[in-house]
């Protein structure tokens, strides 16, 4: 008894995640047929992909709200390069490159300039999103029809073996992110950095350094989630990504991770994007409007920002 009483304890975002699948199949029959669950995986998969970096940025007790506006303008960059018969080989890299030096560009403004990573990131948020309506001119840009294109909608469309290509993916950037923060030096020092910054750095760790790789790691992600999004709808939306922030913030924090940083794992954050996934896909089941919609997923959020304060006190 103790035993489950412990493992219920620190792993209450997972049984919240069973309760809550068990509620839906009662009410929707239709919810655990496969093609349903895929669909979920799938509509999750680019939040989930997000939600891996803005992990490391809570982590290190800072917030990054570029990642939509991030994923748009990759997103489009990327297009355009696709549209313009450019291979997938280095349409993809270039736009992953991208992110990650938009990334990095917050993180120095927040660990050499000193400001407030949620003001950093607000601005650039605004930022990039002009940059996109600029380079879009407003319109979406089509992926086109050569075989560049061909190639790049299978990246977003695609199957492996029956399972969706960016199910695949974000199950990928989730083991290898793991491995990151649990098996290298840079993942100690993620945490370490947002445990207690001062002690970080007075211990040896190049804390400037490290913010400018976290915030790198975060737009490099936020742009492959624009890539997945822009190739399975075959065109890049100069809107895209609006609000994608709230909800990896809301996977990160539903899932365990403090916003104070230092504690929280991967697996959690997981659990929180498929948290976030099934609240949604119940929600379309039962024809519930997206207004409501939005309700319950703020609440979800509050909810989840009381219990981390509670765990804080």
């Amino acid at each position: 008894m103790t035993t489950l009483k412990r493992f219920l304890s620190n792993n209450k975002p997972l049984v919240g995640l069973i309760v809550l699948m068990a509620a839906v199949a009662v009410m929707s029959p239709s919810f655990l047929t496969v093609d349903n669950l895929l669909n979920i995986l799938r509509q999750t998969s680019i939040n989930a992909v997000i939600a891996v970096g803005m992990t490391f940025v809570i982590l290190s007790a800072g917030i990054d709200l570029s990642v939509g506006s991030v994923l748009a303008f990759c997103g489009a960059v990327c297009a355009w390069l696709v549209a313009g018969d450019v291979s997938v080989w280095l349409a993809i890299p270039l736009s992953l490159l991208l992110g990650a030096g938009l990334g990095a560009v917050n993180g120095i403004v927040v660990g050499v300039g000193g400001v407030q990573p949620f003001v950093a990131t607000l601005v650039a948020m605004t930022m990039l999103r002009g940059a996109t309506l600029v380079f879009t001119d407003g319109r979406p840009i089509t992926t086109g029809t050569g075989a560049a294109a061909d190639a790049f909608w299978s990246v977003g469309g695609g199957y492996v073996l029956g399972i969706p290509v960016p199910v695949v993916v974000a199950a990928v950037v989730f083991a290898a992110g793991g491995l990151v923060l649990t098996r290298t030096r840079f993942g100690r020092y993620t945490y370490a950095v947002g445990g207690n910054e001062v002690v970080a750095r007075l211990s040896g760790i190049r804390v400037n350094a490290e913010k400018t790789a976290i915030y790198a790691v975060s737009g490099l992600l936020a742009s492959l989630a624009g890539i997945i999004l822009t190739a399975r709808l075959e065109s890049a939306q100069p809107t895209a990504g609006a609000g994608y922030e709230l909800d990896a913030i809301a996977a990160v924090v539903v899932g365990g991770t403090g916003l104070s940083g230092g504690k929280g794992t991967l697996f959690g954050t997981l659990v929180g994007a498929l948290i976030i996934g099934v609240l949604n896909n119940a929600l379309n089941l039962m024809d519930v409007s997206s207004y409501y919609q939005m309700i319950a997923k703020g609440a979800v959020i509050l909810l989840a920002v009381l219990a981390d304060s509670r765990r804080s006190q």
